[in-house]
């Protein structure tokens, strides 16, 4: 049995290293804490203290109360990011994976004009105009499906689901047609299985890029009633009004600042928390998608 000696100097360094990254835990983490204690904060509370507050003395949830209450415009919002995160995510990833699994195969009949065609869209990405006329004349203006439909395939993705699908053995393939699987078998039941590390890794970028983004959203719909939970927290925090969010039976709101906090919590805290969940396939999916063995 061997025992392994720090030294003077690597044990300086592994408490030094653990200081540094607790202080960049901290930097990291205080924004949100003081949001989020913000967000707790009564109108009274808010009128004797000054400063910035880290602990409420009496948390009042007012202002979640509100905000998620049923037919309230940020419970309308949450349902279009919701849409636009699963449905879209889902298409996303099946999409990805369909066209990346037909691209490892080096017998496709056009491969090499495809994937030229996706590497000119890698690195001449399309422009804002030329997406808007091609959602307006689709007749997908101010429609949900204008949120998932021109995004459902992203070419760095599909290149490195076209690398993972290339490690998969083709005797496994070989033995299925064998026993008389069609392709759409061999896909679903042999291919999906075997790559659901990878699946979760790219799946949860589409997601996370699905929940933040909002300039589709600014393009495309008109109805403020079909605006992702984003897009409505941009509208407070870039108008200073809360009118996009209180109903006429707000008759005694919370203060302005509570209202701004809950609303930045409740559009981030989702997707922070089922990151962990997924975390464990992120870098071996990740990893083993882009390096060919």
């Amino acid at each position: 049995m061997s025992t392994t000696f720090e030294s003077r100097g690597e044990k300086v360094f592994r408490i030094a290293n653990a200081f540094f990254l607790l202080m960049i835990t901290a930097v990291f983490l205080l924004p949100f804490l003081i949001t989020i204690a913000g967000s707790l904060i009564s109108e009274s509370e808010l009128l004797h203290r000054e400063g910035l507050l880290l602990i409420p003395e009496n948390p009042d949830f007012s202002a979640y109360r509100m905000l998620l209450a049923k037919g309230s415009a940020v419970f309308k919002a949450f349902r279009v990011t919701l849409f636009r995160t699963f449905v879209g995510g889902f298409l996303q990833i099946m999409t990805t994976a369909a066209l990346a699994y037909g691209l490892s195969k080096r017998h496709l009949t056009g491969r090499k004009f495809i994937i030229t065609a996706l590497m000119i869209c890698l690195v001449f990405p399309v422009q804002i105009i030329p997406q808007y006329l091609v959602v307006k004349n689709y007749g997908l203006i101010d429609s949900l499906w204008s949120l998932v439909f021109p995004w459902l395939i992203n070419t760095q993705y599909v290149f490195i689901m076209m690398a993972f699908f290339q490690q998969i053995p083709e005797s496994l393939e070989e033995a299925a047609v064998i026993d008389g699987c069609s392709h759409l078998t061999i896909f679903t039941r042999i291919i999906i299985p075997l790559s659901l590390a990878s699946l979760a890794t790219i799946g949860l970028f589409y997601a996370v890029w699905q929940w933040n983004s909002w300039y589709d959203a600014a393009m495309f719909i008109n109805s403020t009633v079909k605006f992702p939970v984003q897009n409505l927290l941009r509208t407070i925090l870039v108008s200073s009004t809360l009118d996009s969010v209180l109903t006429e039976n707000s008759t005694n709101p919370p203060p302005s600042e509570s209202i701004k906090g809950a609303i930045i919590v409740i559009t981030s805290l989702p997707i922070l928390c089922v990151y962990p969940f997924v975390q464990k396939y992120f870098v071996k999916g990740f990893m083993v998608g882009s390096v060919k063995g």
